[in-house]
C-alpha cells in the first residue's frame, strides 16, 4: 500500500531537478572513472560494508583506544573522509535514505522501521540501487557467510517493500565475470546481547583510560558503557579483515571500490535516535585500487545519499534524474556547504527533528519542545545503562551542569552550536546578540531545504 505523502510537492521538486540532473549525469557518466572500467576491459564492482551504530571511533580517525588495523590500513590505501553524515540517527530511514539517494523524509520512510506496520511502497520514479545495478547486468548480494565463524547479518531494515531487493547471498554466486554490487553488514558496535561475544575477546578496553564526554557523568559505570563500546569496534575489525582477505583471495580486490561505512552514529545516549553530531557523524572510507591515491584524507561535506550517486557514478552508470544524492569522487563532484538530517518516530518513541550542519555551525529546530529529550523508550531503557545511571542522579539532585541540561522536562524550540570551539554541541548560542545573523542564516537554509525536498510532514497542510 501506498501510504499519502506530498506527492505533489515531490513531483514538482522532481520536475525541477530535472533539467540539471539530465545534464549531470550525462557528464558524470563520460567522467575518467568510466574511462578507467573502459581501459581495464571490465566494469568495477562496488562493496559497501556496513557497521551498525558507529561512529568515527576508529585508530585511522585519532581514537587511540581502540586497536583497528584492518580498517585503518583500508584507509590508508584509499581515502578518509572526515566529515561524513547520515540523513537520520537510527538505521531504517537512513538506510532507506542510502539504498534510495533520496531523503527518507521526502519519500515517507521517515519513521523508524514504519514498513513492518502498513507495507509501504515507494512513491513512482523512486527505485533502490539495488534495481538500478541490476538493470546495468551487475549482480546485487547482501553477503552472509564469509569465512568459517564469520558471518555478515542479512540486515536491510528499509522502511519500504521492495520484492528481491538483492539477487543472493554472496558475489561468488554471479556468473562468471558479471560484476556484482554487494553489501555486508556487520551488527557490530550495536547494542543486544552479542556484547556478551565481546567481552570474551583476549584483550579489551580499560576503562580508566576512555575519555569521558562533557554531557555525561564522569562515573564508573559511564566508563564500562565507553569501553565495552570500544570493545565492540576491535571485534567489528577483526571481521572487516576476515571479508577483506576473501576480497583478496577470490581475486577481487585490484576491480572493486570498497565503502566502508556507519548507518549511523554511535549507540551512546545523546547519540543513536538524537541529531547531534554523535547521532550521525560516520566514518566512511573508499578504496579503489588504481584511481584514488592511497593515504587521502578529505574534509568535504558528505550526505550518506552522496555514498549511492557515487557507486553508480563509479560504475559509469548515470545517475536517475531524480536522485537527490551526489557524487563526491571526479571532477564533477560538487562540494556541499551543507548536510541536512531528520529525526522522526523512533521505535515507539513520537517526535520530530530537523538540523542542517555547516562546518561551523550546527542548527536544531525541536517541533516538540513541551517533550523531554530522553522520553519513554524501551530499547533505550533496556540497552542504555548510562541513561539509568543519569535518572537516578538527577533524580537525586547529584547531576551538576552539563549532563543536567539533557535530562530536563522540556526542550528549547531551537538550538545552535559552533562546532569549531564546541564539538561536543553543549552551548546553545540562539540567545547572544553576536550569533544572531547565523542564527538566522541556517533557519533560512533548513527552510529552504524543507521545502525544496518536499519534506513530506512539514510541508504538508496537517503541519501548517
Amino acid at each position: 500500500m501506498k501510504r499519502h505523502i506530498n506527492r505533489r510537492t515531490f513531483n514538482r521538486i522532481a520536475g525541477s531537478m530535472a533539467g540539471h540532473a539530465a545534464l549531470t549525469s550525462g557528464l558524470l557518466s563520460a567522467a575518467p572513472f568510466a574511462g578507467f572500467c573502459q581501459q581495464e576491459g571490465k566494469r568495477p564492482n562496488i562493496l559497501w560494508i556496513f557497521a551498525d551504530d558507529l561512529g568515527p571511533d576508529l585508530g585511522c580517525y585519532g581514537n587511540g583506544c581502540v586497536s583497528t588495523p584492518n580498517i585503518d590500513r583500508l584507509a590508508s590505501e584509499g581515502v578518509r573522509f572526515t566529515q561524513a553524515f547520515t540523513t537520520a540517527p537510527v538505521c531504517s530511514p537512513s538506510r532507506s535514505a542510502m539504498i534510495t539517494g533520496m531523503y527518507q523524509t521526502s519519500i515517507g520512510a521517515h519513521d523508524h522501521r514504519s514498513h513492518r506496520k502498513d507495507g509501504y511502497i515507494l512513491p513512482d520514479g523512486v527505485r533502490p540501487i539495488t534495481d538500478i545495478f541490476r538493470e546495468h547486468n551487475y549482480y546485487t548480494a547482501l553477503v552472509r557467510k564469509i569465512a568459517p565463524g564469520v558471518e555478515a547479518i542479512g540486515k536491510t531494515d528499509f522502511n519500504f517493500t521492495f520484492p528481491k531487493p538483492f539477487d543472493g547471498r554472496h558475489w561468488n554466486e554471479r556468473q562468471p565475470d558479471q560484476p556484482f554490487y554487494a553489501q555486508a553488514n556487520f551488527f557490530e558496535p550495536h547494542r543486544g546481547d552479542n556484547w556478551e561475544t565481546v567481552r570474551q575477546q583476549d584483550k579489551l578496553v580499560d576503562p580508566t583510560s576512555v575519555d569521558v564526554p562533557p554531557y555525561y557523568p564522569d562515573c564508573p559505570e559511564v566508563r564500562d558503557d565507553i569501553a565495552n563500546y570500544y570493545d565492540a569496534v576491535n571485534l567489528l575489525d577483526k571481521k572487516v579483515g576476515v571479508l577483506l582477505q576473501r576480497l583478496k583471495d577470490d581475486g577481487l580486490e585490484q576491480n572493486t571500490a570498497v565503502f566502508f561505512l556507519g548507518d549511523n552514529g554511535r549507540c551512546w545516549l545523546r547519540g543513536k535516535q538524537w541529531l547531534y553530531d554523535s547521532g550521525i557523524h560516520i566514518p566512511l572510507i573508499v578504496r579503489w585500487p588504481g584511481v584514488i591515491e592511497p593515504g587521502t584524507v578529505r574534509d568535504d561535506l558528505i550526505s550518506a545519499i552522496d555514498i549511492t550517486a557515487t557507486s553508480l557514478f563509479a560504475a559509469g552508470i548515470p545517475i536517475p534524474e531524480v536522485m537527490q544524492g551526489r557524487t563526491f569522487l571526479g571532477p564533477e563532484a560538487r562540494p556541499r556547504e551543507a548536510i541536512f538530517a531528520a529525526r522522526d518516530r523512533c521505535d515507539e518513541t513520537v517526535d520530530r527533528i530537523r538540523c542542517v550542519r555547516t562546518k561551523q555551525y550546527k542548527y536544531i529546530r525541536n517541533y516538540m519542545p513541551d517533550r523531554p529529550y530522553t522520553q519513554p523508550n524501551a530499547y533505550i531503557e533496556k540497552r542504555y545503562p548510562v541513561l539509568g545511571v543519569m535518572k537516578e542522579l538527577y533524580a537525586a539532585g547529584k547531576l551538576k551542569s552539563v549532563p543536567k541540561q539533557f535530562m530536563q522536562p522540556t526542550k528549547p524550540p531551537e538550538e545552535l552550536y559552533d562546532i569549531t570551539y564546541d564539538p561536543h554541541e553543549i552551548h546553545n548560542i540562539c540567545d547572544p546578540p553576536e550569533y544572531q545573523a547565523a542564527l538566522s542564516s541556517m533557519r533560512r537554509r533548513l527552510d529552504q531545504w524543507i521545502e525544496e525536498t518536499g519534506d513530506c510532514v512539514l510541508t504538508s497542510s496537517e503541519a501548517k
